[in-house]
């Protein structure tokens, strides 16, 4: 038997934590002294100790790890709910830590409200295209929504253009254009992205299409994640704004360098527009 302070170094927790577990049931002493009042814990107990504090640790109120413990839930199975719970978490802190680069791409913008941008700004002609292309819609433009659809999009693109044998002749085009009709009230401000590989011939498992030369674009290139674009969007908006052009429909995003590193991403983005 050991004592409480004993069985709280074995456990690594605190003492003031057994009293509470005991307080609330979860994990009773294996005999209480009726003089002295003191608790002793018996090595099995280290068990039961060990799946509380696992459970707590991944987010379960201490009700439910007692009413996951009162099942007499299997090792298999609590493996298999710790995993699962994992995966919640760790989507939950990749998602915070996306959310943070969004405000922090967002900031930027705010801090350079009013200057014009320090990258070049170059207005030019885009030739014709022929590209293979792969569609779907988006909620939003939002990076968080546009995210999740162009990288598998282009994923899938890869292997079909692959698996057809067919040349790859230049970088991918991502597409964006507002979706339109007469479609339910929640699906406004969805977007139809479109992930495009230049090619050098057809192929039967491939969807060509032929994106018309544009006269006039003013382009802007970003260095570094796709979810850092905003300021660099905003600045080449403004930049059109201020030089006296307006911009017609969305801007192409051209992968001019996609290294492992999505830091080190290279990406021309190009707005078609006219005259004002």
């Amino acid at each position: 038997m050991f004592t409480i302070g004993e069985f709280a170094g074995h456990g690594r927790v605190s003492v003031r934590m057994l009293r509470h577990y005991d307080a609330v049931g979860l994990l009773r002493p294996a005999r209480t002294d009726p003089v002295s009042g003191y608790r002793f814990y018996e090595a099995a107990q280290l068990a039961r100790l060990n799946r509380v504090i696992a459970l707590k640790d991944l987010g379960f109120t201490l009700e439910q790890v007692r009413a996951i413990l009162d099942e007499d839930v299997g090792t298999g199975e609590l493996r298999g709910m710790l995993r699962l719970r994992r995966a919640e978490l760790e989507s939950a802190a990749a998602e915070a830590a996306a959310r943070l680069v969004r405000v922090e791409a967002r900031l930027r913008s705010i801090e350079s409200e009013g200057c014009m941008p320090a990258e070049d700004v170059v207005v030019t002609s885009l030739p014709a295209l022929r590209v293979a292309e792969l569609s779907a819609v988006a909620p939003s433009f939002a990076p968080q929504e546009i995210g999740p659809v162009v990288g598998p999009l282009f994923g899938e693109l890869c292997r079909r253009v692959e698996a057809a044998g067919v040349a790859v002749t230049g970088p991918g085009v991502a597409r964006y254009e507002a979706v339109e009709g007469d479609g339910p009230e929640d699906a406004e401000g969805a977007i139809t992205v479109r992930a495009g590989l230049p090619v050098a011939s057809p192929a039967a498992d491939l969807t060509l299409v032929d994106l018309p030369a544009v006269p006039l674009a003013a382009t802007i290139i970003h260095r570094g994640s796709m979810d850092t674009v905003l300021p660099t969007a905003q600045a080449l908006a403004h930049w059109i704004a201020a030089h006296g052009y307006r911009p017609l429909g969305l801007a192409r995003e051209v992968s001019l360098a996609c290294p492992e590193d999505p830091q080190e991403w290279v990406t021309e983005l190009q707005q078609p527009i006219a005259a004002g």
